[in-house]
């Protein structure tokens, strides 16, 4: 009977001969497929876990190559494009790739019948994340470069307080101290994490009241639009590809809309190059990693991800353009280092 039970476990039909309980053979049946079954769900979770970290990591780096790109695109100092239509072009390809995906996975979805209930609330999303990208670029005027990368990092406050108060997800202090770890690092290597060695190491910082109060609609506005996109993706019943479809469809039209009406000088694809084209293709990339980590996590992961993307960019920048690293860079590292620790390690 035991030879009989380890034969059982290895393959049910070559053990029969040798059991003359029947019912034995049966549990030895079901304890082999309870183990294959055990065996088969964790590969699947090791799948699964290893394919959520080579998201990540490769967000990560696209995040922090997107400021070198931008520069390697650069013709005597300056950028050839219209940022406009780079933003229409990434809005196009996320739509593109939306598209591929229904078809390839969820194709039987297509002759389903979607209320515009289901619709109209992506109209709202892309339209915020529209009007944030316009006052990216209006802001400028009213600042300096180095003032709006400082600054900026409130928006990190501004998407957690949001998160914390529309989706009902209660943060302990432990978490709050972690995500202004996260500002810290922001703050610290904007201010000089990274130095040319032939230009003056004190860093001057220029604000208008007026870019005070957009630098305060921009950060209200960027969490806004994060925290709504991510409570209609999971409030929802839809497969993530149909809502992106529907959310890029919506930002092609109103980036269209923001180009003409901008009115910008020269051809819709002039000063481009393959640099642009990387840009584009990358951040598209980016958009739709994004959107998966808000369906099947938060806003807060993502703001980790952003925030762990100054590594990317200080290696790109070291080795690309022969800037050094400062004290301030081994601050932020230091402060992400921890964040991490306290906000995912500790229990």
């Amino acid at each position: 009977m035991v030879f009989g039970l380890f034969l059982n476990v290895l393959g049910c039909e070559s053990v029969w001969p040798l059991c003359t309980d029947k019912q034995f053979t049966l549990a030895g049946c079901r304890l082999k497929m309870v183990m294959f079954g055990n065996a088969a769900g964790s590969a699947n979770w090791v799948l699964r876990r290893g394919l959520w970290g080579l998201m990540l990591v490769l967000s990560v780096a696209i995040y922090g190559s997107h400021a070198p790109l931008l520069t390697q695109c650069k013709v005597d100092g300056m950028i050839p494009f219209s940022s406009a239509s780079v933003v229409v072009l990434v809005e196009l390809t996320k739509l593109v790739f939306s598209l591929l995906f229904l078809l390839t996975w969820d194709r039987e979805l297509l002759g389903v019948a979607v209320s515009w209930r289901h619709i109209a609330p992506f109209a709202l999303s892309a339209l915020l994340y529209a009007a944030n990208n316009n006052l990216v670029v209006h802001m400028q005027l009213f600042m300096d470069p180095s003032t709006y990368q400082v600054l900026s990092n409130l928006k990190i406050v501004s998407t957690a307080l949001l998160y914390s108060l529309f989706l009902r997800q209660r943060l302990s202090m432990r978490k709050w101290l972690a995500l202004f770890l996260l500002v810290a690092a922001g703050v610290s290597y904007s201010c000089g994490g990274l130095q040319d060695p032939g230009s003056p190491s004190k860093m001057q910082l220029h604000i208008t009241l007026v870019g005070l109060l957009l630098i305060s609609v921009y950060c209200l506005i960027s969490g806004l639009s994060a925290v709504y996109t991510e409570a209609i993706l999971k409030t929802q019943a839809l497969p993530l590809s149909l809502q992106n479809f529907f959310l890029y469809f919506f930002g092609v039209l109103l980036n269209l809309i923001g180009y003409f009406w901008s009115s910008p000088e020269g051809g819709f694809l002039e000063g481009f190059s393959s640099w642009v084209l990387v840009i584009v293709v990358s951040q598209a990339l980016n958009g739709l990693i994004m959107s998966v980590v808000m369906k099947h996590s938060s806003n807060i992961t993502r703001l980790f991800v952003i925030s762990c993307s100054i590594l990317v960019n200080a290696l790109l920048s070291v080795t690309l353009f022969n800037l050094q690293l400062t004290l301030l860079f081994f601050v932020a590292v230091s402060c992400i280092g921890l964040a991490v620790h306290l906000y995912y390690g500790v229990t």
